[in-house]
This record gives structure tokens, C-alpha cells and sequence, in this order.
């Protein structure tokens, strides 16, 4: 099959290495004549399936021991809610940066009183907050690393010192080299950078689990998926083997170390012609771009369309920006081949050159 460019946001594109091991998988999982998504949770096969894909995991982020790495279901949605509900007994710090962020403090107030500690609504959401005004008392300072509809991104995360720092890494996680010991809890729905959607990877640090209530229900703590390593019931074992297969390739690249260079020079490339022509306007502020949602509108917006025509002649697929903002967007995640960009990047040159 010739494969399409694909700019989705997420679900999105996978690496060829993991598609192509989830399609023997799916007929017959190591010559055992039954296919992953037959095999009994509890079976040695998934055990070593759910164990190889944590460790890998682990290796890949450089996480110490006293975090656990869970695999949970119903998305960062799910831990909007899940977050405050075990956490918050006071306040807590919530930095608003865009959509996903704001959709987190909508949950939130349901549970406590939400200080918001920085927000780039005025400006549009073109750039994160230079200044915080953090509480020394928060529960948790709770931000969002990466966002999709807007196209900025944390290049430096805040220091919190004792307060717990709390982040939302579902569309940029491993696709750069962080320090995990500055956070207690990180999550990520997996469909953008790390898998299909279906499972939700969250690190924690051991001591949170002090915290989590004994009045909560059981398919709620924490400390559940902690104790029974995510076994507790069926999880959700295709996205859970996929997430090992993408783990997979990208140790087998080189690590995170590797993809951080790929993605900086994918990125670097498509905003280099973006800011070359004045036909476009990229949105982020150039201190707060994303390496992994590139954003921009036309000067003239009616040329949007054209555009997303011209792509859709190259295969390209996944361009139009989210339906709350409109305008144009390039979801360039790991798996994203670097050719893809080269070729958006021919369009977008001859486009401009046309016009």
C-alpha cells in the first residue's frame, strides 16, 4: 500500500515497523494460532506483552523506581476529572495555554477551588505564560505540555518546588528529553504520539498514592491500577501491544534522544517556509512553538480552501485546523517521516510562489 501523508491531529500516524507488527499480531501472536486480541489477559503472553512494554517504557524516559506506570482507559478526558477528584483538598494551580487546558479546569471546579495561575487567553493563546503566580499551598500545579489546536508548546516547565506538578503529555510525550523527576504525575492518552487510542499511560510518583481516598470507587484509585499493575480488569491489550511495538521502534532509532532531533528538524524546516512568505500566517509565538502541531492561517483566509485542495491532490490528509478555530495545521508527531514535511514544505513553496 502507498501510503498517504498524514497531518492528523489523533488518532495519527504510526510508525511502518509497529503497524506492520500489529497486522501479523492481529492474524497470529507468535505462532501460538490465536490472534493478540484473543489472548486472555492473564495469560503469560500478555504478561510478558504488558511487563516489556512498561520497561521499555521506563528506558525510554529514564523513570526511577519510585514511580509506577500505569495503563488506564478514557483518556486525558478521564484524568480531567480523575486528577482533582483524588487530589484536590484545598486548591489547586491550573495554567490555562488553550482548549485542553481549559477543558481540565472545567472538571476541576467541580471538586475545589481552581486558581489560575497563568493564561494566554487574551493574547489569543498565540504563547505560554511568561510569569506564573503560584500558590505555596496548592495541592497541585496542574499545566498542559503541549496543545494541539493551537500549536504552543512548554519549552521549559515551571519549578514548584514542594507543590506537586501535575501535566497532561498526551500530544507531545516522548518526542523530547525531560526530566520526569520534576513531576508527581504525568498522562497521556497514547492516540497522538505513542499509540491508538484505547489506552492512557500515566507515571506516578509512589508517594501520591498516600493521598488517593478509601471512600473513592475502586475503578477510580489509583492505587488500584498501582497495586494489581493495571490487572485489576480487562485492559485494553491491542492499544497496550501497540504501545510496546512503538516503544519498540523508537529504541530502535536511537531513543528519545534521536527522535528529539528528528522532530526538531521536521519542525524547524516547516516553520522556516511558513515565516519565509508573507501568504502565511504561522499563530504560535516563536518563543512557544510546538514541535508537534504546527499552526497558521492565510492572509487571505479564502485561499484555505485552495490550499487544502492542492494537498489533498499529493495525498495529503489532515491539514484543516480544528473546527473551533479554523485556518491550517500540520500534526508532525515521531512517527511523521520527515519526507512528509518535505513535501508540505514543496507545496507550501510552490503555493506562495503561485499566488
Amino acid at each position: 500500500m502507498a501510503r498517504a501523508h498524514n497531518f492528523y491531529a489523533g488518532p495519527a500516524v504510526l510508525p511502518e515497523p509497529a503497524l506492520q507488527a500489529g497486522v501479523e499480531a492481529l492474524r497470529d501472536y507468535k505462532g501460538i494460532g490465536m490472534s493478540v486480541i484473543e489472548i486472555s489477559h492473564r495469560s503469560k503472553e500478555f504478561t510478558e506483552i504488558i511487563e516489556t512494554t512498561e520497561a521499555d517504557i521506563r528506558e525510554l524516559m529514564n523513570i526511577p523506581d519510585n514511580y509506577h506506570v500505569l495503563f488506564m482507559t478514557g483518556g486525558a478526558s478521564t484524568q480531567f476529572a480523575l486528577i482533582p477528584m483524588t487530589f484536590l483538598k484545598r486548591k489547586a494551580d491550573y495554567v490555562d495555554t488553550g482548549a485542553w487546558s481549559a477543558k481540565a479546569i472545567k472538571e476541576a471546579v467541580r471538586f475545589g477551588e481552581v486558581h489560575l495561575a497563568g493564561s494566554g487567553k487574551e493574547g489569543g493563546y498565540t504563547r505560554i505564560p511568561d510569569s506564573l503566580d503560584l500558590s505555596p499551598d496548592a495541592d497541585y500545579v496542574h499545566v498542559t505540555s503541549n496543545n494541539t489546536i493551537y500549536g504552543t508548546q512548554w519549552s521549559e516547565f515551571p519549578d514548584t518546588g514542594d507543590v506537586p506538578l501535575v501535566c497532561d503529555m498526551s500530544s507531545d510525550i516522548l518526542c523530547r528529553e525531560i526530566d520526569v523527576t520534576k513531576f508527581a504525575l504525568i498522562y497521556a492518552g497514547a492516540q497522538k504520539n505513542m499509540g491508538p487510542a484505547g489506552v492512557t499511560v500515566v507515571i506516578l510518583r509512589d508517594d501520591l498514592l498516600q493521598r488517593v481516598p478509601a471512600e473513592l470507587p475502586t475503578m477510580f484509585k489509583y492505587t488500584t491500577y498501582a497495586e494489581k499493575k493495571s490487572l485489576f480488569n480487562t485492559p485494553p491489550v491491542f492499544p497496550i501491544f501497540m504501545v510496546g511495538q512503538v516503544a519498540k521502534w523508537l529504541k530502535d532509532i536511537g531513543g528519545v534522544k534521536e527522535i528529539e532531533r528528528r522532530n526538531r528538524e521536521k519542525a524547524a524546516m516547516l516553520y522556516d517556509v511558513l515565516d519565509r512568505y508573507d501568504i502565511y500566517r504561522p499563530h504560535a509565538h516563536p518563543s512557544s512553538r510546538s514541535l508537534m502541531n504546527v499552526t497558521w492561517r492565510m492572509t487571505d483566509e479564502k485561499l484555505e480552501a485552495e490550499l487544502l485542495a492542492a494537498a489533498a491532490e499529493r495525498r495529503m490528509y489532515g491539514l484543516k485546523g480544528h473546527r473551533s478555530v479554523g485556518g491550517l495545521r500540520a500534526s508532525i508527531y515521531n512517527a511523521c517521516p520527515v519526507e512528509s514535511v518535505k513535501a508540505l514544505c514543496d507545496l507550501l513553496v510552490e503555493f506562495a510562489e503561485s499566488h
